[in-house]
């Protein structure tokens, strides 16, 4: 492993393997011409977890970073990386999962991931006017047969409420590794948390600071003047201690930043802690998500409503 490893920490999924609780996100509506640059920028300064999806468009310049990386000797080898990424919406349909995870490693020119998640609880709800259920059993099977055939070293869930959580993990033979949500100091997704620690089953969480400057995002986090007083206090950037408040609560970070400086000042959370009184401060922030899953909700969709997707967790 490169020196990388000592400056962001790990944590060990239930499957046994390491992984890095910070991440860098190539989720993006507008990323830059140059994003396998930037990732190999990011790999350098010691990001070892690269977080990308099916949906994102992003595999092949992930791809190319790691296959750069390896051949300038920034890492090691392959093994010195993990590498997450998603089932779209339209392949969570028995059947169609593995054959979408060995597109998506074609795309990323690997031959195995380290984490592979089912990207939202649902099938695709635009291809037909009549509603298309999510069978979660159905898609899970074939998730663990990802597990099984080694296409994926650890298995699991994004964007799945505490109920649905709570499904899940009563029918799966093989319990998911990680679910990736939307949490920060704004939405705290408390009940997700409680089922996820009491199962063993790693939360990572995304959009961190709110997703700040997408069409969906919160200024919630950046623009939140408690977190201006906390980090003046500390001598800190608001980035900064909405990063390290996530880590305090036992949660990774899939943190999106295409700015070299940004990037550097993301991963310089491990060495310091948030008081009593910070947290105190941080606790009172109003609560409001901000990734709602307008696209998920349909007419025709199995989730009519934001309420019946999150079973009221909004």
């Amino acid at each position: 492993m490169s020196m990388a490893t000592k400056e962001i920490p790990c944590v060990t999924l239930n499957t046994g393997h390491p992984m890095p609780v910070l991440a860098f996100g190539t989720g993006s509506s507008r990323p830059p011409a140059d994003l396998s640059d930037t990732i190999l920028h990011a790999v350098r300064l010691g990001y070892l977890h690269l977080d990308t999806a099916s949906i994102y468009g992003t595999e092949p310049a992930v791809g190319a970073a790691v296959a750069e990386a390896v051949r300038t000797g920034a890492i090691a080898s392959r093994a010195d990386l993990f590498v997450t990424s998603k089932l779209a919406m339209a392949d969570a349909r028995p059947g169609r999962v593995v054959p979408a995870l060995r597109a998506s490693l074609a795309r990323l020119n690997l031959d195995y991931l380290d984490l592979f998640l089912i990207h939202w609880p649902a099938a695709d709800v635009s291809s037909s006017p009549a509603p298309v259920e999510f069978d979660m059993e159905g898609v899970w099977r074939d998730m663990e047969e990802c597990q099984r055939l080694g296409l994926a070293k650890s298995v699991g869930v994004s964007n799945f409420s505490a109920a649905k959580m709570s499904a899940l993990l009563s029918l799966a033979a093989v319990p998911p590794a990680v679910n990736q949500v939307e949490m920060n100091v704004g939405w705290r997704q408390e009940k997700v948390r409680r089922v996820c620690a009491a199962h063993g089953v790693v939360v990572a969480a995304y959009s961190p600071l709110g997703a700040n400057g997408d069409a969906w995002g919160s200024d919630a986090v950046m623009e939140s003047a408690v977190m201006r007083q906390v980090a003046a206090a500390r001598g800190k950037s608001v980035a900064q201690v909405a990063l390290r408040w996530v880590y305090e609560q036992g949660v990774c970070l899939v943190a999106r930043s295409f700015n070299r400086e940004r990037l550097q000042q993301n991963m310089a959370i491990f060495d310091w802690e948030l008081g009593e009184e910070d947290m105190a401060m941080i606790a009172t922030i109003p609560q409001r998500r901000a990734c709602k899953g307008q696209h998920v909700v349909s007419p025709n969709g199995p989730y009519k409503s934001f309420e019946e997707l999150w079973d009221g967790e909004i």
